[in-house]
């Protein structure tokens, strides 16, 4: 009976300590170990996607904890979700133009909001909003990040229209970045082709903070890495003109497929024969005059 009643206790003993170390675990990596510090001040931010961000979750820049999400609500009337950040008070420094992020913690773990500071000498204040925002990655685009296609910030304070007309796109999709000097400045928002059209056209939502592209910039297909997603690249040009809403690119380029540029490699030529007089060489644009 005594060494029956030792088990039994050790048993006992033992199941308690596995609850008691799954709780800790479990304050640990949810919203139960994540309250305020202190005194904060709010700051507005949204998003697109929320995905499973909730209340109480971290917020933190370079990993290191700054404050909590207080609130999360939908914007009346939009496809928006409005997040409020309380940002402790010892952290006032927070550029006006950073750049808020939904991550998750490892593969699996809990999302918080992470904060990439801007270039800004002026800090967000208390009851002010950070305006642009990356929203929670679903598993596709984690996907295409990885081989190199990048994403662009949403850019829920405004955009322009600008398009673009290519006679192959490749494997071009709305969603797709478009960038300037390497930089995310906007999206592909749709690609149509028309009845009896040869040519595709290419709709692009540019960030009204880049504002000021001129209107003979270029715009190209381009492929990131050697497997990666396309996006779309703009050369700037040399007018004092800008592009405006519904303007369309002058010169276009689109997307060379592999055997193209093969092609070009061995032949040191075009990638097909050129019957319209063209030079040799190198490719030419689609769009040489029309607007």
């Amino acid at each position: 009976m005594t060494q029956r009643r030792s088990y039994a206790v050790g048993t006992g003993l033992f199941i308690v300590l596995g609850f008691a170390a799954l709780a800790y675990l479990a304050t640990q990596t949810t919203s139960v170990a994540n309250t305020n510090r202190g005194a904060t001040y709010t700051v507005d931010t949204r998003f697109a996607n929320v995905g499973q961000l909730k209340v109480r979750a971290p917020v933190k820049v370079a990993g290191v904890r700054v404050g909590s999400v207080q609130a999360i609500d939908l914007v009346p009337g939009k496809e928006e979700a409005k997040v409020t950040l309380a940002i402790d008070e010892s952290h006032k420094d927070i550029p006006e133009d950073s750049v808020a992020t939904i991550y998750t913690s490892g593969l699996l773990g809990d999302q918080y909001v992470g904060i990439q500071f801007g270039r800004s000498k002026s800090p967000v204040k208390e009851g002010g909003e950070i305006g642009l925002t990356r929203p929670a990655q679903q598993l596709e685009e984690m996907i295409g990040k990885f081989f190199g296609g990048g994403s662009a910030p949403d850019r829920l304070g405004g955009t322009f229209h600008v398009t673009g007309s290519f006679t192959n796109i490749g494997g071009l999709q709305p969603g797709a970045a478009v960038k300037m000097a390497g930089v995310p400045i906007g999206s592909v928002e749709s690609v149509v082709v028309k009845p009896g059209a040869v040519e595709a056209t290419v709709t692009l939502a540019i960030d009204k903070r880049y504002s000021q592209i001129p209107d003979d910039s270029s715009a190209a297909v381009f492929t990131s890495g050697l497997i990666g997603s396309q996006y779309v690249a703009i050369q700037p040009g040399g007018s004092p003109e800008y592009l405006a809403e519904g303007d369309s690119f002058v010169l276009t380029q689109s997307a060379l497929q592999l055997e193209d540029l093969i092609g070009k490699f061995l032949v040191n030529g075009s990638p097909s024969e050129n019957t319209s007089g063209g030079a040799k060489g190198a490719a030419s644009s689609d769009n040489t005059g029309k607007k």
